[in-house]
């Protein structure tokens, strides 16, 4: 099955790629000769996801998904939550991102987190959304080589490392974008199912 993925950033590209496996072919943006970014004018995950496939189907008429993740930080009220890939401004800068947040972490006892993803999939104009989070809490400072983001200084529940200690294997057992994408498989899989043949 061809699944358009309504983003422009490889990174999470390779996870989902990774995830869905051979039985699924993954095109991103770059398919459809689309520059730029995606619309994201909400306040919430839910919403962003929702107007990005939504852009995306209304303006190329192709099914696909969108994702939008945020890492969320219990002593920040949430921050930086729906704002996490331009938290340090609009170049969305991993290093920058991160410096921010240890800064804004200082002194603090309480370093409880989440990551978490909406997945928005459009298939002839309906929506279905799929959710995805993981616990954790943020490191004082960063650790590891692999991922992107925030993953060197967000270490999973039950763990004694961070996500960019993690094998791209390893990490796509426990995401949050990895726990979302199962629940998108899975409801596509019982959609299959129902489809009537064709001669």
């Amino acid at each position: 099955m061809q699944l358009l993925f309504a983003t422009g950033n490889q990174n999470k590209v390779n996870e989902v790629r990774a995830k869905l496996g051979a039985d699924y072919q993954i095109n991103d943006l770059s398919s459809l000769a689309f520059k730029g970014d995606l619309p994201e004018t909400h306040e919430t995950l839910w919403e962003n996801a929702k107007e990005k496939a939504m852009f995306v189907y209304e303006n190329f008429g192709r099914n696909c998904f969108a994702e939008d993740s945020g890492l969320m930080i219990d002593v920040l009220n949430g921050a930086p939550g729906v704002y996490s890939a331009r938290y340090a401004g609009s170049d969305k800068n991993d290093q920058k991102n991160i410096e921010k947040v240890l800064q804004e972490m200082k002194g603090k006892s309480n370093r409880q987190a989440k990551f978490m993803t909406v997945i928005a999939l459009v298939i002839d104009y309906t929506t279905y959304l799929f959710e995805g989070e993981i616990k954790g809490e943020i490191l004082t400072s960063p650790v590891g080589e692999n991922g992107f983001g925030y993953d060197p200084i967000f270490k999973p529940e039950g763990f004694n490392c961070s996500f960019a200690e993690l094998t791209m294997e390893e990490k796509i057992q426990l995401s949050h974008r990895s726990i979302a994408t199962s629940k998108m498989i899975e409801f596509l899989n019982e959609l299959n199912q129902f489809k009537p043949d064709h001669d």
